[in-house]
């Protein structure tokens, strides 16, 4: 089929909930994507900071082969090797004593809050409320829609779960006026991703920790995006060595096969009791092979090493670009390979006209471009990106 043909198609049984870009992709390998005519494509989005390793990276595809072989699917009820020695890894590189498995991040945020709201009420039936911040992006279950805070994406799904309140990300004495002992959770990103890039302040993790502490709630880092090397360190909590009590994956986590987690340390492991909370299809065979080769290769290949100086290159490179564009580039943050350029302007025709230059880049809260490419981008492709940037912007 060619593009059009794809696109009608889609278009004819698909519920339209996605305003989709007008290519048809077919394959890729490396950070190369290829769409349905046959047009190259240098990828920055990495299927929104999921494919860590890029496409058809070796060791990830001789895994899911192989375990597609055995077996790929026996439910929770049974042992496996490959789920041992998945939540193993785990561990392993987020520090965390115990891991529960599922299939994406708004279920790993689901069970994160559900895990603080019985720590909470389990102490005083009035410990139910969670605080979150402002332009924060946890989901689209009810709840985890709910603990997002952008309220475009409540209109019209009310009444909502309740028990929620936002203060400003980053703002330390908004934060402090919101916490008090009927707070069982503090749910926050560690990087701001979906809401614009937003890094927190110097101390701000480290004075939301002293405050669940203070109350008694627990502190929640939302490391779906984040997560997984993506901001040049396993998990961008540890950019500020503030240790939360939960910490919340997906994305990259799978290799691209679809895996959520979240992951608390021994003193919270008992919390849950056999029966309060399960999955039919999380830490299935086939995403477990898939999530430890990619683990595995992370590691291995030293790729944090990688990320760090392609992730410094990158940003110097977008900060001279707009140390040229001034009027058009207002900001540029992040760390690591998780980066946003704010524009003065919408940034949509940006990513339209990267698209036609053979580019994969994202805007997200309407004029902010996000870069989370795979984490194996080199540094000739970004030097590619930048000079295709550079062109639009001399006509933008």
């Amino acid at each position: 089929m060619n593009t059009t043909e794809i696109m009608d198609m889609t278009e004819k049984y698909y519920l339209p909930v996605f305003i989709r870009n007008k290519i048809a992709l077919d394959h890729g390998v490396g950070t190369k994507l290829y769409d349905a005519d046959g047009k190259e494509y240098t990828d920055f989005f990495a299927g929104i900071a999921v494919n860590a390793l890029g496409y058809a990276y070796p060791a990830v595809v001789k895994a899911i082969c192989e375990q597609a072989g055995k077996l790929i699917h026996c439910s929770n009820l049974y042992y496996t090797e490959i789920q041992a020695k998945c939540v193993a890894k785990i561990s392993e590189v987020s520090t965390f004593d115990k891991v529960f498995l599922c299939n994406s991040g708004a279920e790993a945020n689901e069970g994160a809050i559900k895990l603080a709201l019985k720590y909470g009420t389990g102490k005083n039936p009035k410990k139910f409320k969670f605080v979150t911040a402002l332009e924060s992006f946890h989901g689209r279950t009810m709840e985890t829609l709910t603990a997002t805070g952008q309220e475009h994406y409540h209109e019209g799904l009310g009444p909502l779960p309740v028990g929620f309140s936002y203060v400003p990300y980053g703002d330390m004495d908004a934060l402090e006026k919101a916490m008090d002992d009927e707070v069982c959770g503090l749910l926050l990103e560690p990087i701001q991703g979906e809401g614009g890039v937003h890094v927190p302040p110097d101390g701000y993790l480290a004075k939301a920790k002293e405050l669940c502490e203070k109350h008694d709630a627990l502190l929640i880092m939302d490391e779906v995006q984040t997560g997984v090397c993506r901001s040049g360190k396993w998990f961008a909590w540890m950019l500020s060595g503030v240790k939360p009590d939960i910490m919340t994956m997906a994305k990259a986590i799978g290799g691209g096969i679809p895996m959520g987690a979240f992951a608390v340390d021994d003193k919270l492991a008992h919390v849950f009791k056999p029966g309060d909370h399960g999955t039919t299809f999380g830490g299935n065979v086939l995403a477990c092979a898939a999530s430890y080769a990619t683990l595995c290769a992370l590691q291995d290949n030293h790729i944090l090493d990688a990320v760090v100086k392609q992730g410094t290159y990158f940003k110097t490179k977008m900060q001279e670009l707009q140390a040229k564009y001034p009027d058009k580039i207002t900001d540029v943050r992040g760390s690591g390979l998780i980066l946003g350029m704010e524009l003065a302007k919408p940034g949509a025709p940006v990513v339209d006209k990267c698209l036609a230059k053979g580019f994969i880049i994202n805007c997200t809260v309407g004029n902010v471009l996000r870069f989370v490419p795979p984490l194996i981008i080199s540094k000739a492709e970004i030097d590619g990106l930048i000079a295709a940037l550079g062109e639009i912007f001399q006509e933008f």
